[in-house]
C-alpha cells in the first residue's frame, strides 16, 4: 500500500477535500477486495495487486485535435457536442470553451479539478453526495415486523473507496434552476500508458427544472495490466431532466470498474445509457434512486463481448417515492469464449405506492463457448404496484442467417446486420444520431464487418 499511500500524499486541495480522501483511503484499506462469496460479485473476480499499482503519469495540454490520439481525432470529427474536455490519464489535454450564452445563464461544465478551485461551494455540496466512498446502504424499506433485504458486504465498496480516495479529474457540469442546454456536453477520457491506473469522477448537477445531456465516452489502445476505477454522480432535481451516455471502449488490457448513480427527485427524468464493448474485464454499476414522487427512471444499455471479454452489469431501480417509474432494457452479445453478468434488482420501499417498474435483459449468443449469467430479481414492500422482470438468452436465428447468406450477403455482414437488429430497440430509444452511429461502427468491427 506504500506506493497508493504516497500518491495520495500528492493531492492537493481545500482541507474538506484532503480530510474526505483520507478517510476513504483509510476505508478503502480495511476492506477486502469482493470475491465470489458476495452475491453482488459472484460470477466476477478482480485480481489486482494494489501494492504494484503505478498512477497514470502525468500528461501536458495539447494545443489543437491533431496532436490527440487517432482514436480520439475521429471521435471527435463525428460528434455533435456543444463543448467538450479530452483527458489524458489525470490530465485535460484539449477542451472547448462553453458558449457565452450558457455561461451568461450560469451553466458550469469544466473539470472537477478546476471546479473544486472555482466552485467551491457547489462541489462541496455534491460530492460524494450520491456515490459515496463506502458502498450506499439500498436495505428496502420493509412493513415492521418484516424482515427487510440485507444490506451491502462492505467489501462491495473497496473499488468505490479508492475512486473517492484518489480521483484525479472528471467532469463536473451544473445547470442552474430553469435553464436548458440544448447541445449534449462531452467528455472523453483516454489513456496512453500500460501498466498504470487512473481514478475519474465525473458530477453533473441538474437543478430544478433544468435540461441537458452529457456523453461519457473512455477509449485507448491495448494496454496490458491496466486499471480504469471512477465513479458518476447525477443529481436530478425537481422537475429537471437529464440524459447521460457512458460509452466504454478501452482497448484490450483494461480492467475497467465504475459505479454510476443518479438521485431522482419529484416529478424529473433520469435517462441513462451504458455501452460497454472495450476492454478486457468490465465491472459497471448503474444505479437509479427514485426519491421523488413522478420521478422517472429509464436505463438502457448495450454491450458486445467478444474473445475473452467479461462484461458485468450490475443495476438497481430503487423506489423510495410513491408513483414512480423505472423501465430498464439491458441487451447484449456474447461470442468467442466471451462471459456476459447481468444482475439487476427492483426495490419497492414501503409506502411507494403504484410504483410502475420494469426490467427486462436479452442477450444473443453468436458462440456456443460464450458464457453468459443472468439474475433479475425484485423486493416489493408496497401492495398497490405494477412490476415484472425477465430475462433471455438465445443463438442467433439459424433460418435468419440462412436466408441473408442465401441472398449473397457475406458471413460478417450478415451477422453484423442480425446483431445490429437485435439491438435495434435500444438504439431508436436513443435521440442522439452521432453516438448511435458510433456505436454501430464498432459493431461491424467486432464481428469483422467494418
Amino acid at each position: 500500500m506504500t506506493q497508493l499511500s504516497e500518491h495520495l500524499s500528492t493531492h492537493t486541495g481545500p482541507e474538506w477535500l484532503t480530510a474526505k480522501r483520507k478517510a476513504s483511503f483509510d476505508l478503502f484499506d480495511t476492506l477486502e477486495v469482493p470475491h465470489s462469496g458476495v452475491e453482488a460479485w459472484k460470477y466476477t473476480q478482480v485480481n489486482v495487486d494494489f501494492s504494484k499499482l503505478n498512477p497514470h503519469p502525468k500528461r501536458e495540454v495539447v494545443s489543437d485535435i491533431s496532436k490527440l490520439p487517432e482514436s480520439v481525432q475521429k471521435r471527435l470529427k463525428g460528434t455533435d457536442v456543444g463543448a467538450f474536455l479530452v483527458l489524458d490519464g489525470p490530465d485535460v489535454v484539449y477542451r472547448t470553451e462553453l458558449p457565452a450564452e450558457l455561461t451568461a445563464k450560469g451553466v458550469i461544465f469544466t473539470d472537477l479539478k478546476t471546479a473544486v478551485e472555482q466552485h467551491a461551494d457547489k462541489v462541496q455540496q455534491y460530492l460524494y453526495s450520491v456515490v459515496p466512498a463506502e458502498v450506499p446502504d439500498d436495505t428496502t424499506i420493509a412493513a415492521p415486523g418484516t424482515t427487510p433485504s440485507k444490506s451491502p458486504d462492505p467489501s462491495e465498496g473497496k473499488f468505490s473507496a479508492l475512486a473517492a480516495a484518489l480521483w484525479t479529474n472528471g467532469a463536473f457540469v451544473y445547470v442552474p434552476r430553469g435553464v436548458e442546454v440544448d447541445l449534449p456536453l462531452g467528455s472523453f477520457r483516454v489513456m496512453s500508458e500500460a501498466g498504470t491506473f487512473t481514478a475519474t469522477r465525473t458530477l453533473v448537477v441538474t437543478e430544478e427544472n433544468a435540461k441537458v445531456t452529457f456523453i461519457d465516452e473512455q477509449d485507448s489502445e491495448e494496454l496490458p495490466g491496466t486499471y480504469a476505477i471512477g465513479a458518476v454522480e447525477l443529481v436530478v432535481k425537481d422537475g429537471a431532466q437529464l440524459r447521460y451516455v457512458s460509452i466504454q471502449n478501452w482497448g484490450k488490457g483494461v480492467t475497467h470498474i465504475q459505479r454510476q448513480r443518479g438521485q431522482v427527485g419529484k416529478d424529473s427524468t433520469l435517462n441513462s445509457l451504458v455501452v460497454t464493448m472495450g476492454g478486457t474485464l468490465s465491472r459497471t454499476e448503474m444505479q437509479s434512486h427514485l426519491l421523488g414522487q413522478g420521478g422517472h427512471s429509464e436505463m438502457l444499455a448495450l454491450y458486445f463481448a467478444n474473445e475473452d471479454q467479461h462484461f458485468d452489469h450490475y443495476t438497481l431501480q430503487h423506489h423510495a417515492a410513491a408513483n414512480c417509474y423505472s423501465d430498464l432494457l439491458y441487451k447484449g452479445v456474447g461470442d468467442d469464449q466471451a462471459v456476459g453478468v447481468f444482475s439487476g434488482m427492483i426495490k419497492v420501499d414501503l409506502g411507494a405506492q403504484k410504483t410502475d417498474a420494469y426490467q427486462k435483459h436479452r442477450t444473443l449468443m453468436l458462440s456456443s463457448e460464450a458464457r453468459n449469467f443472468s439474475v433479475p430479481q425484485l423486493e416489493i414492500n408496497a401492495n398497490d404496484v405494477r412490476c415484472s422482470h425477465g430475462s433471455t438468452t438465445g443463438p442467433v436465428d439459424e433460418q435468419q442467417l440462412f436466408f441473408l447468406r442465401s441472398r449473397g450477403i457475406r458471413q460478417e455482414l450478415a451477422e453484423k446486420m442480425l446483431v445490429t437488429a437485435f439491438l435495434e430497440d435500444v438504439l431508436t430509444r436513443v435521440p442522439l444520431k452521432s453516438v448511435v452511429e458510433y456505436i454501430e461502427g464498432i459493431i461491424a468491427e467486432k464481428v469483422g464487418a467494418a
